[in-house]
């Protein structure tokens, strides 16, 4: 009898990208060999789990009432605070992965090194966001399990479970890509980090403030004469809300709870108008999508023209 030949799984374009690509190797290697990058994610989920517990406690002792029948609402405040939790991680902890990537390699005098070789600037940009990127990734994963719990506990649906990794997702790829154009057009990782973390700061207090103080007039027909008028401004009050993830999480939430859809709902406008209307999710996915694709081949451009100066 012949002996067969195990057969080897091929691996998969990701992991074909890393092994084709030494940034990215070298630094995946360097973040997680050693003890540290274990122990951070053994606290992470220690301290997530501590949190979730915490919540549950308060909300037993705020009502005398037995899980049974508050289920439900314990499941949704747990959820909530899961994901308020990760999106702070990601709007303010990515970037940090981020903002001395390129600027570091300066400050180091190790940016002469990577251009002797013959990895062309693209491949040297992606490398250093994937290897940024794949640690956030990892802690957001290890806590899709407490989300989970939330579920099992009622109040939440595996599509919400579903819609807050997209977004969570979204948000560390568009944040990421946002420090590492900073990081390409600064020359140091101060200046980078000043600006990565006022762009992040804009983008999480200030626009979620403004969505605030103009939803209530944006949104009541009875304040609009007009049609046209009115959803033109429910467009523009869309477009600006779905460029935040927390303002974009919220309406996402509030449209699966008031019109049952994932994907698409129906505004009323002044005079009886439905106007058809794109879920926030979908808005925002697209925007960040096409914003980190454009911040990404704009930090090709500024490490191009770093080669070509120095």
């Amino acid at each position: 009898m012949t002996e067969q030949t195990p057969t080897i799984p091929r691996p998969s374009r990701l992991g074909a990208f890393i092994r084709r690509n030494p940034v990215a190797l070298k630094e995946l290697r360097g973040r997680m060999r050693g003890p540290r990058a274990f122990i951070v994610l053994t606290v992470y989920v220690a301290l997530m789990s501590l949190f979730t517990v915490v919540l549950y406690l308060i909300y037993a002792t705020s009502r005398t009432v037995m899980l049974s029948t508050t289920g439900g609402v314990i499941g949704k405040l747990i959820f909530g605070g899961i994901v308020a939790v990760e999106l702070f991680l990601v709007c303010f902890i990515a970037p940090a992965f981020t903002a001395g990537a390129i600027s570091g390699e300066r400050e180091r005098r190790t940016f002469n090194l990577l251009r002797t070789t013959l990895l062309p600037a693209h491949r040297l940009v992606l490398g250093k966001l994937l290897s940024a990127l794949a640690y956030i990734v990892l802690l957001l994963m290890v806590a899709v399990p407490l989300q989970s719990l939330a579920f099992l506990m009622g109040g939440v649906s595996i599509g919400e479970v579903l819609l807050s990794v997209e977004l969570l997702l979204v948000t560390a790829i568009g944040y990421g890509a946002a420090g590492l154009y900073f990081s390409a057009a600064m020359k140091r990782t101060l200046t980078a980090s000043i600006l990565t973390y006022t762009f992040a700061l804009v983008m999480t207090v200030a626009l979620p403030i403004g969505v605030m103080v103009l939803a209530p007039f944006v949104l009541s027909s009875s304040l609009w004469n007009s049609a046209l008028l009115h959803g033109v401004a429910v467009i523009v009050f869309g477009l600006l809300a779905s460029t935040n993830p927390i303002s974009t999480a919220v309406l996402t939430e509030v449209v699966l709870l008031e019109k049952s859809s994932a994907f698409y709902f129906t505004q009323s406008l002044a005079g009886g108008v439905m106007l058809p209307l794109v879920s926030p999710w979908v808005v925002y996915t697209v925007l960040y999508l096409l914003g980190s694709l454009v911040l990404v081949l704009l930090t090709v451009r500024a490490v191009r023209r770093t080669q070509a100066s120095d």
